[in-house]
């Protein structure tokens, strides 16, 4: 009865529906059980309608809200969606856990008494059971107004005036950029076309130095060729910079925690004869990777590149002038 459960969901969830072969899929079943399924759930739900579409093939689709059936939420998923919250409140993303805050009394709202009460206890239970580590350092601390006026410029592709203080020298300057999409890491930063700027290229700007931001009322059109995920990708965190090969050694005592952290989608990881760890990327960052080796203490050997270990040793002095 689960499997109908959830394949009722994703009927539901799925704007035009799933094809048999989606069913399978999903389910990860052979053809004749997605056939078996889909008539169960036919039949256990008469309002599930059936289609076809361009590509001549038949889809299934469940229009009526899953709500108004049976409640679908269990405490596990509830208490999961209160951690959340919880994490994005811990990092600054005031906005966001805002959000996903009002989604969850949504779904409270459309639970029956009974249930509600048997649930609630569940999830005061798991909460007690699952804490959440505080994070030591500091936090950005972002506009919620900003960041609303950013977010809804990303999704209308409208230029954006904004008013950004630079991090060193605290001087304030106008702009109107293309904003594209945001990175979220140790610090926030909002990813943007800088028409003016030198090389026409794409700029990143610290949210939390962000104190104005103002819609303007054109519109710009996307660079198609622009990925945001590649664009991250480039970088150790978030910096962008000319790319180096980088390679950490981690002794011996350190190789087993190491080798449970993804430190870049591209990282090569060999386990050396006297157990120490090497890993090897090629990267911008410098400066994030200098903070983050140090949280792991001064065991670890940067052997390149050597502007990296330089960088290091003189991070302390260098911390104010962060970008």
């Amino acid at each position: 009865m689960d499997r109908v459960f959830d394949l009722m969901v994703e009927l539901r969830a799925r704007r035009y529906g799933m094809t048999l072969e989606e069913i399978e899929a999903h389910c990860d079943v052979g053809h004749r059980t997605a056939q078996r399924l889909r008539d169960l759930v036919q039949r256990t739900f008469p309002e599930v309608q059936e289609t076809v579409g361009d590509d001549r093939k038949k889809r299934w689709h469940l229009p009526v809200a899953v709500a108004t059936i049976f409640p679908t939420y269990t405490a596990d998923e509830l208490a999961d969606m209160e951690a959340a919250i919880k994490l994005l409140d811990r990092e600054n993303m005031r906005s966001h856990a805002k959000n996903l805050r009002s989604v969850l009394a949504k779904v409270r709202a459309t639970l029956p008494d009974v249930a509600h009460h048997r649930i609630e206890t569940d999830i005061e239970a798991l909460m007690e059971a699952e804490g959440l580590a505080a994070r030591p350092g500091p936090k950005p601390v972002i506009s919620a107004d900003v960041l609303g006026t950013l977010r809804m410029a990303v999704k209308a592709c409208c230029p954006v005036h904004i008013v950004h203080r630079n991090r060193q020298t605290k001087r304030r300057k106008g702009r109107t950029i293309h904003p594209y999409g945001f990175l979220f890491g140790m610090r926030h930063y909002l990813v943007a076309h800088d028409p003016r700027a030198e090389g026409n290229r794409f700029r990143l700007f610290s949210m939390a130095n962000i104190e104005q931001a103002r819609l303007e009322e054109t519109s710009f059109v996307r660079d198609p060729e622009f990925d945001i995920r590649a664009f991250a990708r480039a970088s150790f965190g978030v910096f962008q910079e000319e790319a180096y090969d980088v390679v950490w050694r981690f002794p011996r005592d350190l190789a087993d925690a190491a080798s449970e952290f993804v430190f870049h989608p591209d990282e090569v990881k060999e386990l050396e004869a006297d157990g120490s760890l090497r890993v090897s990327f090629r990267s911008g960052g410098l400066l994030e990777m200098a903070w983050h080796l140090n949280t792991w203490g001064s065991a670890v050997d940067v052997l390149s590149p050597p502007e990296l270990a330089a960088l290091r040793t003189g991070l302390p002095e260098r911390w104010a002038a962060t970008p």
